[in-house]
This record gives structure tokens, C-alpha cells and sequence, in this order.
């Protein structure tokens, strides 16, 4: 496979995530960002945590939308997420579209 070719794969992979993502945006409550991924959820938890001096967040999502090109599946029932970085939870206006 040449260069050219995965290039164009990305960009027609990421274009069709975009496209999914825009129609199943109004299906959901959240957005959440990490350093890692970008996710949509109805529900979501976020524990502070620390350990051995160091602060760490553990956000549990629920009824889940994944932002991520190489997963079979972006539907997922559940998720927890690990971070040292933040995290950032935005709650979405009812009915909102791009």
C-alpha cells in the first residue's frame, strides 16, 4: 500500500466518522473530551482519585458514542476511562445538530 493510498483512507474514514457522529448527536446528553478520545454519553461519572501522591480521574459513561476510526463498534453500553490529563464534560442543549 502507498502512502497516497492510506492517506486517502484516513481522510475517507475520518470523513465518515464525522458523518455518523453528526447523526447520532442528538441522541445523546454529553460530550466528553479526553486527551485520547472523544465521546458522547447519556450518562456520566466523574470520580476524583488519588494515588501514591498522584491525582488521576476515572469517568464512567453509559449509553456511549466513541470517536475512534479503527473500532468496529462506536456504540458501547459501558466505559471507564482512566486519566491523568483532564477532562473535559460538556452537557449538550436538547435537540442540538451541526
Amino acid at each position: 500500500m502507498h502512502e497516497e493510498d492510506l492517506e486517502r483512507y484516513e481522510t475517507e474514514a475520518e470523513l465518515q466518522i464525522y458523518k455518523e457522529y453528526r447523526d447520532v448527536l442528538t441522541m445523546f446528553k454529553f460530550v466528553v473530551e479526553t486527551e485520547r478520545r472523544f465521546y458522547l454519553a447519556n450518562q456520566v461519572s466523574v470520580a476524583k482519585q488519588e494515588s501514591n501522591g498522584s491525582v488521576y480521574f476515572e469517568i464512567e459513561l453509559e449509553d456511549a458514542w466513541v470517536w475512534d476510526m479503527y473500532r468496529p463498534a462506536r456504540f458501547l453500553q459501558n466505559v471507564r476511562v482512566m486519566t491523568f490529563r483532564d477532562v473535559n464534560i460538556e452537557e449538550l442543549e436538547p435537540g442540538v445538530q451541526i
